[in-house]
């Protein structure tokens, strides 16, 4: 049975309420709300395909104020509705103003039938191909996020967090366990940036000694040291107008920690050996596998900095974590690699695939493509085995002390987790999925303490 559109009008006068729903056939759900409390009770309960507003209502009905801040609260509430706001004849500039704000399209009275379906039921078709579009953005992988694969709930909620906070500068901590695909990660938020087409520049911490890594950060003038013999930019100041990724942030010695917190508060540098001060614009972005926190407490971080970079924190799950995304890697891997390597037809036995799901990797997403890569071409025939991958193939890796209702209630919370993802947190196509009411629903994502919010 497939779902009936869901339209919502917003209207105050009763005579054009009852001559809208008039124009529709029974194909489609149709509710009215009269002012803007209502419209936004039965926007949450509802979720509406598309909405009819009227800008003139009370306690304004001879103005718009109210219809403004109603159209604000929607496209803030549920993004994907698609709002038609209407308008009277010679009120061309509020229907300018509405469309600007993010309405998808207007009509103006007094009520015509044929234009005002034509108008209505192309917001549904607008709706439905964006629909479309994100499942099949979804598919590719789960996300839309260059050179991240990723199917679990874990990591998709990452990818969320990403695509909100990449077109902002706020400076961003990405924390994870090493081979966990943070560098990635700073990629996606520069490449998902108006910086997009500056400076991506990436020094690493831990790789640079000591007593280079201040001129490598902040460049140096000439004669400034023993064979300066000429003045360089440093890599903040390199990046202007672009991205920096600042690698194994924990391991930067105190000494430059207190120098790179003062560059994060006034945005500008001294060059080694210089007393002019440079402004750089930079979106800066850092990584690190280490426990900030137990680095604060032994002394070895400053606080203040962990605040000045950490304004968004971004926490990577291990792939032991990610709840289904190893064979998902794993298969993109081999696929990857067996065109490069130019052995196309391989894939994994069943032995492999039993192996990958069992092991801790350790190494996370680093070390799963180095045993890809080897099995890639060791493998005999068609088929990469546990053996090809060096995994173990026997013994069992469950707990044998596991708890039958625990592992239901378990499954149960990943279900209505990926119906969530899948549905984009619309709870009443969630619930369909699922095969339950929306009460039960409802109570489900109370028991499990899961937001069920978009903006999680």
């Amino acid at each position: 049975m497939i779902a009936a559109k869901r339209l919502l009008i917003v209207e105050d006068d009763p005579g054009l309420q009852s001559q809208i729903r008039w124009c529709f056939s029974d194909e489609l759900e149709v509710s009215v709300a009269s002012d803007r409390d209502s419209a936004l009770t039965a926007l949450r309960r509802l979720e509406p395909d598309v909405v009819t507003l009227d800008l003139g209502l009370p306690p304004d009905p001879g103005g718009s104020s109210e219809g403004f801040a109603l159209l604000e609260d929607i496209l803030r509430l549920a993004p994907s509705t698609k709002v038609i706001v209407v308008t009277g004849r010679e009120d061309k500039e509020n229907a300018v103003k509405a469309i600007g704000m993010g309405a998808s399209d207007f009509y103006q009275k007094p009520l015509d039938a044929d234009i005002l379906t034509f108008v209505v039921n192309r917001g549904f078709r607008l709706a439905e191909l964006e629909r479309e579009n994100r499942e099949l953005s979804r598919h590719r992988n789960g996300t839309t996020i260059k050179g991240i694969i990723a199917a679990s709930p874990q990591m998709l909620g990452i990818c969320r967090t990403l695509e909100k906070v990449a077109p902002t500068d706020v400076t961003t901590l990405i924390a994870g366990e090493t081979g966990t695909g943070k560098e990635l990660l700073a990629r996606a938020l520069h490449d998902l940036s108006p910086r997009a087409d500056r400076t991506f520049a990436a020094i690493n911490c831990a790789a640079i000694p000591e007593n280079l890594l201040e001129s490598e950060l902040f460049g140096y003038e000439k004669g400034a040291f023993t064979g300066a013999t000429q003045s360089k930019k440093g890599k903040i100041e390199s990046a202007n107008g672009g991205t920096l990724f600042l690698d194994e942030i924990g391991d930067m010695p105190m000494a430059l920690q207190a120098k790179l917190l003062r560059f994060l508060q006034e945005r500008v540098i001294d060059r080694v050996g210089s007393v002019e001060p440079v402004p750089v614009d930079v979106r800066v972005v850092c990584a690190t596998h280490r426990d900030v926190h137990q680095l604060i407490e032994r002394g070895d971080f400053r606080e203040d900095l962990y605040y000045r970079i950490s304004e968004i924190t971004l926490d990577v799950p291990p792939l032991r974590e990610r709840d289904g995304d190893c064979l998902v890697i794993a298969q993109s891997l081999l696929k990857t690699l067996g065109k490069q390597l130019d052995r196309h037809q391989l894939a994994f036995s069943e032995d492999a695939v039993r192996a990958i799901n069992r092991y801790n990797w350790p190494g996370n997403v680093r070390e799963m493509i180095n045993k890809i890569k080897r099995a890639t071409i060791m493998a005999d025939g068609k088929r990469v085995t546990a053996a090809d991958l060096e995994l173990a193939c026997d013994g069992d890796a469950t707990d044998n002390h596991l708890n039958l209702r625990q592992v239901r209630e378990n499954a149960e919370k990943h279900a209505i987790i990926q119906a969530l993802q899948a549905s984009d947190f619309n709870m009443a196509q969630t619930a369909r999925r699922l095969g339950i009411t929306r009460p039960t629903l409802y109570n489900l994502t109370d028991k499990y303490k899961i937001d069920a919010s978009a903006e999680a």
